[in-house]
């Protein structure tokens, strides 16, 4: 199933139910909101697939999804990892950091959660001097999951799988990093294309707990990366059961792979800006690509291997407050 959300004049929105190829969507009936839907869903989860099937076969209106806001605008927890160890290898050199010992922890900071920006917006920014960077993920949405859930059980609670543009100010997170109480100025709004999908909408391509899909990332007019998102080290299974070992995750709970990177950076391009400095830094001593200016845009999106739609795309101007 692939939903959306619509403005409504209220903070959560209306949920959508939109056809496979991302071209008609009708108002759901048997959930007002995404939040209300993933709250009651073995209840109403044969009820939303007839709704499905019908929009497939004729039923809504044509579906722009310029207009609509992130799927969950707004959740109770957005838990964001960093599980792609080329990536981690790299923002090392980047910040000049020694490697994080993790004992094969997954790494993983909480975020803002009160509002997940649309894929259409524009998103501002204080200062274009803060080195504005996007970062290109996937997410998972859970249901509601137990405290103490195990690795063979997780991927149960995995309900919907969204794609994330982790906004970062790269020249706030060192400063906030070395006071070790974490990051908050450097970790503003993400934004959200604009489909969340059920995980059988990937097929094949969802194994393992992970997204064995290309993320292409366009940014000044070239193709910035086309990493997979199978390289993860831990997978969202693993990191749905690290959020999990000490606190039950309402339904509605919000996960973020990391950055989308994979060993053969220099192959298939990077999801963020930093990771592109860093693979400079190793080759040529220095970086030389710059952070994000006022009036730049970004484009991500993923489609199955057909070219068939997904999530839509994120596709988005930075502007000054």
């Amino acid at each position: 199933m692939k939903f959306a959300t619509m403005p409504n004049g209220k903070p959560d929105g209306q949920l959508h139910i939109i056809s496979r190829d991302l071209t008609r969507a009708a108002p759901a009936k048997a959930a007002d909101t995404l939040q209300s839907a993933l709250e009651n869903w073995s209840d109403i989860e044969a009820a939303l697939q007839q709704e499905y099937d019908d929009v497939n076969n004729g039923d809504g209106d044509t579906f722009d999804p310029t207009q609509a806001l992130a799927p969950l605008p707004r959740a109770w927890q957005w838990l964001d990892g960093s599980d792609f160890e080329s990536h981690s290898k790299l923002m090392e050199i980047v910040f000049g950091i020694d490697p994080i010992e993790t004992d094969g922890r997954p790494l993983m900071y909480q975020g803002v959660s009160d509002r997940f920006i649309g894929a259409g917006e524009d998103v501002p920014f204080p200062s274009d001097e803060d080195g504005i960077d996007f970062e290109g993920e996937f997410g998972i949405i859970t249901g509601t999951t137990p405290m103490g859930t195990n690795i063979e059980n997780a991927e149960n609670h995995i309900r919907l799988i969204v794609q994330i543009n982790d906004w970062s100010l790269r020249r706030l997170a060192p400063v906030e990093m070395k006071t070790g109480f974490g990051w908050v100025q450097a970790k503003p709004a993400c934004s959200v294309a604009p489909i969340a999908v059920t995980p059988d909408e990937l097929g094949s391509n969802w194994r393992d707990g992970r997204v064995d899909l290309l993320l292409t990332v366009h940014f000044r007019g070239e193709q910035f990366g086309a990493a997979s998102g199978f390289e993860m080290a831990h997978g969202f299974h693993g990191l749905l059961v690290h959020a999990a070992y000490s606190r039950n995750l309402p339904a509605g709970t919000v996960i973020g792979s990391g950055t989308v990177s994979n060993e053969n950076y220099r192959e298939v391009g990077s999801s963020c800006i930093a990771e592109r400095r860093g693979i400079e830094a190793v080759d040529n001593g220095e970086p030389s690509t710059p952070f994000m200016s006022f009036g730049e845009t970004v484009r991500m999106e993923a489609s199955l291997p057909d070219g068939s739609p997904l999530f839509g795309a994120i596709d988005q101007k930075i502007v000054k407050t």
